[in-house]
């Protein structure tokens, strides 16, 4: 993989045709330590939101031990790329064939489910050759928990409602060595106080149940940095959730988890499009809506740009994107603010696309192709890089 200082460099050096990823080790390292010796409890990487080996590799030389997986797909490549990294297999609805691979080829133990149905194939996909069930089984049971305060929900498909769970606490706990409740707040949570809503129906589904519970996982949700989104500092979210885990009715020795996904990788990748042409306030780029740039079209997210020539001297205009497929949806509203004077041939780079960017790529209408590169600069924005201060006052949710 070649190396450069950062994304002008790379231009210069290579005027690329096709997009290239840039990809910032030092980053991810950063973001990975900055969990491992912060948060009160233990993190699972969340491997859908970037799978690739190499980041993998960083998270682990990193600290980071346990890793989120969510199909048997995501459990072979960790456990080829990490032998003895512990694997959660933590989609709530599973095949009894990837139960049985993950449980029986690969050592996982760990698995999330949110019904009785779930819980029932676990159990029986588990079983020794002479039908014997597993002894060693850690479950845990995902509870359904608001997604008001992340800018992508995930409140509707996955979890069981607050008056099913004590019944499926019950019933899990007969099964397992180790219980745990997890709950997702949703992607991108701008609030910490969407912990402490989740906890709080923790603890009435715990209550009820009258159930030992040994492990709260608090999902992921953590936020990184974009514009328009600027997240209070993640120490208050760290603090909040460990002030409310210690409240719960749980076993003394009981654990407490996150699986950052976004958070963890979001900086470490950055993205150079070429301007194919230009149309008035509209850019045609060579990535878009079917390869890195996804949730720019669907979800209206909103990256950071900014333009890589060094003859661009005009102030901003705020510019749409038009990706390089034939489709009318390969369309990114933005507004993404670059100099007046952008033109085709011009280059600009897309920052913070680590996190699910530059996993979603597609080779869609034959435009998948994206070299990888290292660079050695700072991301475009960070959480971690000591730039960003903000009071603990200036937080909506008080801690004491």
């Amino acid at each position: 993989m070649q190396h450069f200082p950062d994304a002008q460099a790379v231009v210069r050096a290579l005027r690329p045709e096709e997009p290239v990823i840039l990809n910032r080790p030092h980053a991810a390292a950063r973001a990975a330590r900055f969990f491992v010796e912060k948060f009160p409890g233990k993190s699972l990487y969340a491997v859908k939101a970037n799978p690739s080996p190499e980041l993998l590799q960083i998270l682990w030389d990193n600290g980071v031990t346990h890793y989120d997986v969510a199909s048997i797909a995501e459990v072979r490549l960790v456990r080829a790329t990490l032998p003895q990294a512990t694997l959660c297999f933590m989609h709530p609805v599973k095949s009894p064939g990837a139960i049985r691979e993950a449980y029986h080829s690969h050592g996982v133990k760990t698995f999330s489910l949110d019904s009785v149905e779930e819980l029932e194939k676990i159990v029986d996909a588990c079983r020794d050759q002479d039908g014997n069930a597993a002894t060693d089984l850690r479950l845990c049971i995902r509870l359904r928990v608001s997604s008001e305060h992340a800018a992508l929900s995930l409140a509707a498909k996955f979890g069981c409602d607050l008056t099913e769970a004590p019944t499926l606490l019950q019933q899990t706990r007969q099964h397992c060595d180790w219980l745990g409740v997890c709950f997702h707040v949703g992607s991108q949570a701008m609030s910490p106080f969407a912990y402490v809503q989740a906890i709080d129906r923790v603890r009435a589904a715990i209550a009820e149940a009258s159930v030992v519970i040994d492990m709260i996982d608090v999902g992921g949700g953590f936020p990184s940095v974009y514009p328009g989104m600027e997240p209070p500092p993640l120490e208050d979210y760290f603090k909040i959730i460990h002030q409310h885990f210690y409240a719960l009715p749980i076993a003394y020795n009981a654990e407490l988890w996150c699986e950052p996904g976004r958070a963890l990788c979001a900086e470490y990748s950055s993205l150079v499009v070429k301007v194919e042409k230009r149309r008035g306030e509209e850019l045609y780029i060579n990535d878009g809506a079917y390869g890195a740039l996804f949730d720019a079209a669907h979800v209206d997210w909103k990256f950071p740009v900014r333009a890589l020539e060094d003859d661009l001297i005009k102030p901003e205009m705020d510019f749409a994107f038009y990706g390089p497929t034939c489709d009318d949806a390969d369309y990114m509203p933005g507004p993404f603010a670059l100099p007046e004077d952008i033109q085709a041939g011009d280059y600009i780079e897309i920052g913070m696309l680590g996190a699910y960017g530059a996993a979603m790529k597609t080779d869609f209408n034959g435009f998948g192709a994206a070299e990888r590169i290292i660079v050695q600069d700072e991301p475009m924005a960070s959480l971690y890089d000591g730039s960003r201060t903000r009071p603990e006052a200036d937080n909506v949710v008080s801690l004491r």
